[in-house]
This record gives structure tokens, C-alpha cells and sequence, in this order.
């Protein structure tokens, strides 16, 4: 996952309208830790045009509450420039990647 570090850099992925992953995270926080390589390795395998991006949301909190996300980790899934998806907390990864076969299917 590519760190995020400004608003107008994850904006302007987002705005190729190409699919987009936004993995929001902290330094502390260790759930966040053990569950991004699990994210990383479904979302690669099963969807490779996916882009996916990390916040690191208590060093860049601007960017955290732009997209309005208060606690971590939570996931954003952008299709046509959409948000589609939203994840938070307790994250099963199975039923996440299964959530987005459809629409990855669909904009793809």
C-alpha cells in the first residue's frame, strides 16, 4: 500500500475513476497492524486493478476527517469515483472481498 501524506494526491487517484482502496490506520493501533497485510493480500489476488493507499489517520488527521472516518481501521472503496464501500472495526475479510466481486465485475 502507497502512503498517503495530502489530501490532493489521494483526491486526484480517486478522481482517475479508477477503482481506489483507502486503508485508514494508526501507529498504535494494533488490530490495524494484523489486519492490512490480510486486506493487501485478498484485494491483490482477487482484484488487481484495485489501487490501494494508506492513511496513517493520527499523523494526517486532515485527511481522516475529510473523508470523515473517526476510528480505525476503517476501509473506503472508491468505483467511478464513488465512494461504494465503507468498512469499520470488526472486518471479516472473506465477506468484504465477497462485497466487492459485483461492482469490481460491473466497473472493470
Amino acid at each position: 500500500m502507497t502512503q498517503v501524506k495530502t489530501i490532493e494526491f489521494i483526491t486526484s487517484k480517486i478522481n482517475t475513476r479508477n477503482p481506489v482502496l483507502i486503508y485508514f490506520s494508526a501507529e498504535s493501533c494494533s488490530v490495524c497492524t494484523a489486519l492490512k497485510p490480510k486486506i493487501e493480500k485478498e484485494v491483490s489476488k482477487n482484484f488487481p486493478k484495485i489501487e490501494m493507499f494508506e492513511v496513517k489517520a493520527d499523523l494526517y488527521k486532515q485527511i481522516a476527517s475529510h473523508f470523515t472516518v473517526f476510528s480505525i481501521p476503517t476501509i473506503l472503496v472508491f468505483f467511478d469515483k464513488k465512494e461504494f464501500k465503507r468498512e469499520g472495526r470488526n472486518i471479516s475479510v472473506s465477506l468484504f472481498i465477497k462485497e466487492l466481486e459485483r461492482p469490481y465485475n460491473l466497473f472493470i
